[in-house]
């Protein structure tokens, strides 16, 4: 499962629940000059963190029952210079600020190549932030991000989420299993 190749660009460990998805990018890190270690839970990370010491991390933001965020800060004890990226398919304001509020350097919406993962990582670096207009959102994506915000407010109890947005619990099922909406 760990494929594991003296390297120049450093260490990552790749936490993702998807077998495939990891193989695939495990290769790609690999030819980018990355020693990988593969994990697919939160306690199998762990274990290969302390092990494998890595120097960077790309962690999935859904992991089975778990949430990849959970991960951050344990990672950073154990390296407190790791540059941690955070992957998820369905992202939203609210996740994206608690992972960088946790730790992470960079979050990114899947699907991802690995050339946006490696730029992500040197993005990680400080740079001065540059001035940018508003852009208004969509109607859709305030909506993909209220939602998200009360589900997040509920611990992800999506009953009392739609009671909160005063919604019938299956239309909020639909609208959470949609993509969110474009910018």
């Amino acid at each position: 499962m760990t494929k594991q190749v003296h390297s120049e660009s450093g260490r990552l460990l790749l936490v993702d629940d998807d077998v495939t998805f990891c193989a695939v990018f495990q290769r790609a890190l690999l030819r980018h000059g990355f020693s990988v270690t593969v994990a697919h839970d939160t306690h199998e990370a762990l274990e290969a963190a302390d092990r494998f010491q890595p120097t960077h991390a790309v962690v999935d933001l859904k992991l089975a029952n778990e949430s990849g965020l959970h991960l951050i800060k344990p990672l950073l004890s154990l390296n407190d210079r790791m540059k941690i990226i955070v992957l998820t398919g369905y992202g939203s304001i609210s996740t994206a600020v608690k992972a960088i509020k946790a730790g992470a350097g960079n979050y990114l919406a899947k699907p991802v190549d690995v050339d946006t993962v490696l730029s992500a990582f040197d993005s990680t670096e400080e740079q001065p932030a540059e001035e940018t207009g508003p852009t208004p959102m969509s109607l859709g994506r305030l909506e993909w991000e209220h939602i998200q915000r009360v589900l997040d407010e509920h611990d992800g109890n999506i009953s009392a989420t739609a009671r909160s947005l005063g919604m019938h619990r299956r239309t909020l099922q639909r609208k959470l299993r949609k993509r969110p909406a474009k910018e």
